[in-house]
């Protein structure tokens, strides 16, 4: 079965970095696009990040362009955020995301960005 588990997150000051990771297995990880997520409470799921699977294209949310970088290890089937300079609106839980005939969710990781 599809299994997204992500890891990384903890509490920050502003200013700070983190890097979240997404282990995936189940499915041929290489041939589907990955995207993360963040979401508060109240508040819609937004995506921050996607990286595609045949080609090394990615986009961002244009609040995270410049300070977020998602990548892709498909010898590890993993998916990775490198977030740098965060504040305190960076706050969230954050999911990784795949659709693949239906959508499929990692349980979240929470980032907390806090002097």
């Amino acid at each position: 079965q599809v299994q997204l588990v992500e890891s990384g997150g903890g509490l920050v000051q502003p200013g700070g970095s983190l890097r979240l990771s997404c282990k995936a297995s189940g499915f041929t990880f290489s041939n589907y696009p990955m995207s993360w997520y963040r979401q508060t409470p109240g508040n819609e799921r937004e995506l921050v990040a996607r990286i595609f699977d045949t080609i090394s294209s990615t986009t961002y949310a244009d609040d995270v362009k410049g300070r977020f970088t998602i990548s892709r290890d498909n010898s590890k089937n993993t998916v990775t955020l490198q977030m740098n300079r965060l504040k305190p609106e960076d706050t969230a839980a954050y999911y990784c995301y795949i659709w693949m005939r239906g959508d499929y969710w990692g349980h979240g990781t929470q980032v907390t960005v806090s002097s």
